[in-house]
């Protein structure tokens, strides 16, 4: 028998989906083909505003199932928010769910599949170091994702992530079986997303795109066994395909469906580039710009971004992964400056060539940041020099992220990269 050192295997999985504007309006029968009969939808109350979950269970009502909306999610969930919901839907029984929305939703959706199929404490399954990272004991229950927005792919994605509030971290659960087992994407719904909206989700696709294109490649990990490989493979050939694809359609469309969000093709591009970069990073993996995310978001104080809830502080998923995202592939570029220079040229392909190489993707991205109206750093939502630690602290966490790092990454590399992304630009 062969005895493998390094990997030579890696796996690919990806949800079902029905793309297409009016796609939604078929979702009766969707959910009937999956022997649903009970469904519980999952929604947060502002997109429950517009109407779109009650067409969604007007259009499963007229194929004859049960339907009951539950809009209490949380925008950028929390593991409270979770267990109410979760608390919720134990309050009857369900053969499956439908999560409209953003990431929260889906997120949520994901969280109250696996609580209520396989009872348990939530740190149970959560990821290590924070949880102890238990398998679900066997498959969930069907869960269909309509997204809302152009931004997370969590419909096409295994992992959910919450905001734990006592630990002001971030963190999930990462597993195969949380994958929806049919994503229903349909750009008509994103024409009303506001642009700060467009900005922040925009940027969490276009980071999804770069992590997992520049991710450490499948076979520089060790070999793993059947029951251990993950579900984040790190880079490789079918990933980068998706991947580029969607920076493709981002450098085509992302600015027009900021500028103009009633411009139905640049929403399309979009949606079909988070289904793209989706199918990417949930194989492939995400990792620095992902892990200090979770920190920037989980201890932010005053800042309240236009175009979202008011009531409390908040950063937006897709902006506290942008933040760090040009100082961050300014330090991976040394693992591979071809991938680096293709993605910048792609990205941006009239930019002035820099004098320093490691400048072309951070250049690019500061450029579409500023037209985008994002924020100038971490400075631009509150933090200063003296938060830097707190941060680092935060990020080193994330150690399944930390480990799809192309290169290795420690404290002072990340209290580097935090402190040169003070301000972008």
């Amino acid at each position: 028998m062969t005895v493998y050192v390094h990997e030579t295997v890696f796996t690919w999985g990806a949800t079902p989906l029905k793309f297409g504007a009016g796609a939604v309006d078929e979702i009766g029968y969707d959910l009937a083909q999956q022997d649903i009969r009970r469904v519980l939808l999952i929604t947060d109350p502002g997109i429950a505003a517009t109407g779109v979950p009650q067409r969604i269970a007007d259009a499963a009502k007229a194929a004859g199932l049960t339907v009951e909306i539950y809009d209490g999610v949380h925008v950028e969930p929390t593991d409270a928010s979770v267990l109410a919901a979760v608390e919720f839907a134990r309050q009857s029984e369900w053969d499956g769910f439908v999560g409209v929305g953003g990431g929260s939703a889906i997120d949520t959706a994901k969280a109250v599949n696996l609580l209520t199929t396989y009872p348990a404490d939530l740190f149970d399954y959560v990821n290590k170091p924070i949880g102890a990272a238990k398998a679900p004991p066997g498959p969930l229950k069907p869960l269909v994702a309509v997204p809302t927005t152009a931004g997370t792919g969590s419909e096409t994605t295994p992992v959910c992530i919450m905001d734990f509030l006592e630990l002001k971290v971030k963190s999930g659960i990462s597993h195969p079986a949380l994958r929806p087992t049919m994503a229903v994407i349909d750009p008509l719904l994103t024409l009303s997303m506001p642009p700060r909206v467009t900005a922040a989700s925009g940027m969490d696709v276009l980071c999804h795109a770069l992590e997992s294109y520049t991710a450490k490649p499948f076979h520089s990990f060790s070999r793993h066994t059947p029951e251990s490989r993950v579900a984040y493979n790190g880079a490789n050939p079918i990933s980068d395909t998706w991947t580029e694809k969607a920076l493709h359609l981002l450098a085509r469309s992302f600015r027009k469906a900021v500028l103009n969000g009633g411009d139905l093709e640049a929403r399309t591009d979009m949606m079909l580039a988070a289904t793209f970069a989706g199918m990417g990073f949930g194989n492939a993996g995400v990792h620095i710009p992902h892990a200090c995310a979770y920190p920037i978001a989980g201890r932010v104080r005053d800042y309240r971004p236009a175009d979202y809830p008011q009531e409390e502080p908040l950063v937006p998923h897709g902006e506290s992964v942008a933040l760090t995202a040009p100082a961050a592939f300014r330090f991976t570029f040394p693992t591979d400056p071809d991938k680096h220079l293709h993605a910048a040229r792609i990205l941006a392909p009239t930019l002035p060539e820099q004098r320093d190489p490691r400048e072309q993707l951070p250049s690019a991205l500061a450029s579409l940041m500023r037209d985008i109206g994002l924020p100038n750093g971490l400075g631009g939502v509150g933090y200063d020099t003296s938060d830097v630690p707190d941060l680092v602290e935060g990020a080193m966490k994330q150690q399944r992220l930390l480990t799809i790092s192309p290169r290795p990454v420690r404290e002072h590399d990340l209290e580097a990269i935090l402190l040169d992304s003070l301000e972008n630009w």
